[in-house]
């Protein structure tokens, strides 16, 4: 780590008032012992959202006596300096864009969830976020090139594998909160039995659990489920089997939250393997299309919900409100909020607390029936040296094809926007296993190309 006047760990969040992260990662840089003498700085180019954070952040940090140095700014390159991580959770009129992404595709028949990581919208979300990433890699190449740069941005795996590929100097990996580790291993061990809830989740249980978990980020299968050498793969599937037409996964009553349980285990009745992150994997099989029968306790995907999403984020701003006009109680933060993927993360690679986590990066070996440069959601040792992702084993036929197709198309749709060109994302669309029609995805990428045209870099027009 740099040592300047700078307290440390530094760890500057773009994006701050993406909400999605920067709660959070207050929460965490004034709860650990191992942060909470460092810097917190929060970058967005929103004014007001900004300067409301860095007020609650100083509340948060002085309410409970902790001498964490809370900055602000607007321009990341006058505060990247001395930076040890470098969090990216930005995602500027996300909701509406990724409204028009849904809208668009439906018109030509495709039924998206949620958008952001396959179909038309996963590309078109990296169309609007990457050539934006790939600017501030440029800025921390040249102002701070030995800080960990962790991208919290969608499509996650097409976001890294540019990262990886186009700025290979700087140290990354991506990260998506639904494995956040030991929260996803508890859960579970509730299903298999082992536990009857998160209290009961000891060390003990950690270690004898041997759980596997591995493929493209949204697109994640476990692969082996034992507990004292006995497969508990068969129980977790009934368990989900059971809870099937109840569920609602974390709070979210939308498209993304319906149907989870019936369509794990009718993927896991297929292939053998439980989908663990099917709120997006639905999405990335065609089965839910509305093409042909399918069993009808599970009708067609719904369309991802704009007006919703505002909602949310309109009571997020609320709750942000609420805590700087005292209406909420500043010493309630800490139990309204909780540990983070991203700032767990930071936290054991500065106390050197050899923790395990799920990573999206490079395969190097862990599925052995993989490239070694497949990029990949893998349980990993994450320390300052580096990303040692744990071996795996095969990934099974059908799901290991399923997984390749993804693959293709998310590098494609990265090199399509780094190099800016239209025949690779004509190419990306056209492996993308959602597409069914060529005209079809030729007019909607003729239709998003002139709706997104604010958000999309000028060069794709001239």
């Amino acid at each position: 780590m740099s040592h300047s006047k700078e307290q440390h760990p530094k760890v500057v969040v773009i994006g701050a008032g993406s909400l999605f992260f920067g709660r959070q990662s207050i929460w965490q840089m004034v709860h650990s012992p191992y942060l909470n003498k460092g810097t917190l700085t929060l970058v967005d180019t929103n004014e007001e959202k900004l300067a409301k954070l860095v007020r609650l952040a100083e509340m948060v940090a002085r309410e409970n006596g902790v001498s964490l140095k809370i900055e602000g700014s607007t321009n990341r390159r006058d505060v990247l300096a001395g930076a040890d991580f470098v969090v990216l959770s930005f995602a500027e009129d996300t909701v509406k864009y990724r409204g028009i992404d849904c809208e668009v595709s439906l018109k030509y028949g495709i039924r998206m969830c949620s958008g952001d990581t396959i179909g038309p919208g996963g590309i078109f979300r990296a169309m609007r976020e990457l050539p934006v990433i790939m600017d501030c890699a440029k800025d921390i190449e040249e102002l701070c090139p030995d800080a960990w740069v962790i991208n919290y941005i969608n499509p996650s795996t097409v976001h890294g594998i540019a990262l990886s590929r186009f700025a290979p100097k700087l140290k990354t990996f991506a990260l998506c909160d639904s494995h956040h580790m030991p929260h996803k291993k508890a859960d579970y061990a509730i299903r298999a039995g082992i536990i009857g809830n998160k209290s009961q989740f000891t060390e003990d249980i950690d270690n004898r659990f041997d759980l596997r978990i591995a493929g493209v980020n949204h697109f994640t299968w476990l692969l082996k489920a034992e507990f004292d050498g006995v497969n508990v793969m068969p129980q977790i599937a009934e368990a989900l089997r059971k809870a099937a037409g109840t569920e609602n996964n974390g709070g979210d009553t939308g498209a993304k939250a319906i149907y989870n349980d019936a369509i794990t285990y009718e993927l896991y009745d297929i292939f053998g393997s439980i989908p663990t992150c099917t709120a997006h994997t639905k999405e990335y099989v065609t089965y839910w299309q509305g093409l042909g029968k399918t069993p009808d306790a599970i009708p067609p995907l719904s369309i991802w919900e704009t007006e919703d999403r505002y909602k949310r984020h309109e009571e997020m701003w609320r709750q942000v409100d609420d805590f700087l006009s005292g209406k909420l109680a500043i010493a309630d933060y800490m139990k309204s909020f909780g540990p983070d993927h991203a700032t767990d993360i930071i936290e054991s690679m500065v106390g050197n607390l050899g923790k395990r986590f799920y990573v999206n990066t490079l395969n190097n070996g862990a599925v052995t029936n993989m490239n070694d440069d497949s990029f990949l959601e893998l349980l990993s040792d994450v320390s300052l040296e580096g990303i040692k992702p744990l071996h795996i084993g095969e990934m099974p036929r059908g799901i290991r094809g399923m997984q390749e197709l993804v693959l293709d198309t998310h590098e494609l749709t990265a090199e399509a926007v780094v190099e800016k060109s239209r025949e690779k994302l004509r190419r990306a669309m056209m492996t993308d296993p959602l597409v069914n029609s060529i005209h079809d995805a030729d007019m909607i990428i003729t239709e998003l190309l002139e709706l997104e045209k604010d958000r999309i870099p000028k060069e794709w027009y001239e």
